[in-house]
């Protein structure tokens, strides 16, 4: 067994560790609209949810890409977001708008995805997705320092939008969903095969 003090290691070699061990990763595929009214759209696979009440999810902007800068200014701008889930038919479409796009292009329109008004904030989802989710900006903490630093984006979940078919009750079917997870580089998989276990209880 190898090990590293991360303290030795180049913030390139840090990355590379992290994002091959902690996979997969969800992917928030985040829309945002500008100042100027350009609908942006990013993915990230730092993403998360962390609360439920408030329900709660983060994305972190990391490293200098243009279309993650876009992202970042036009949440500070404008205080909303959209998340879409990213799943298996999606998966080219959602590479197709990681390009480092100057900010007057949308990324709906160069991946050929159809902009979807988002109900309560003033952003547009992917029209094409099977769920997607609106969201307030909570507040944005800024860790580290560049090239590799975050901006840590907390957005309180305001609506949820999911495909009839997939739901029973509030309940989401895993299998039919095919969510899909960033592993590294261009490496993802998504969810054709799952394994269930029971939660155990504890007795003495």
């Amino acid at each position: 067994m190898t090990t590293f003090d991360m303290a030795e290691l180049d913030v390139h070699d840090v990355y590379k560790l992290l994002t091959g061990l902690v996979v997969p990763r969800p992917i928030g595929w985040v829309g945002s609209r500008s100042p100027d009214g350009v609908d942006n759209l990013a993915p990230f696979s730092f993403f998360n949810v962390v609360a439920a009440s408030p329900p709660t999810v983060i994305f972190a902007p990391t490293g200098q890409p243009g279309a993650r800068k876009d992202t970042l200014a036009n949440v500070r701008a404008s205080g909303e977001f959209t998340l879409s889930v990213v799943t298996a038919e999606l998966l080219d479409a959602m590479n197709a708008t990681s390009v480092d796009a100057p900010p007057e292009i949308s990324e709906f329109g160069h991946a050929g995805l159809r902009p979807e008004p988002a109900t309560l904030v003033d952003a547009c989802y992917v029209g094409e997705a099977r769920a997607a989710m609106e969201c307030r900006v909570t507040q944005i903490i800024d860790v580290g320092s560049a090239p590799m630093g975050s901006s840590v984006v907390f957005g309180e979940v305001a609506v949820v939008h999911v495909d009839d078919q997939l739901l029973d009750g509030t309940r989401v079917d895993q299998a039919a969903l095919r969510a899909v997870g960033r592993h590294v580089g261009g490496l993802y998989s998504h969810t054709d095969h799952l394994v269930h276990r029971d939660r155990p209880s504890w007795s003495p």
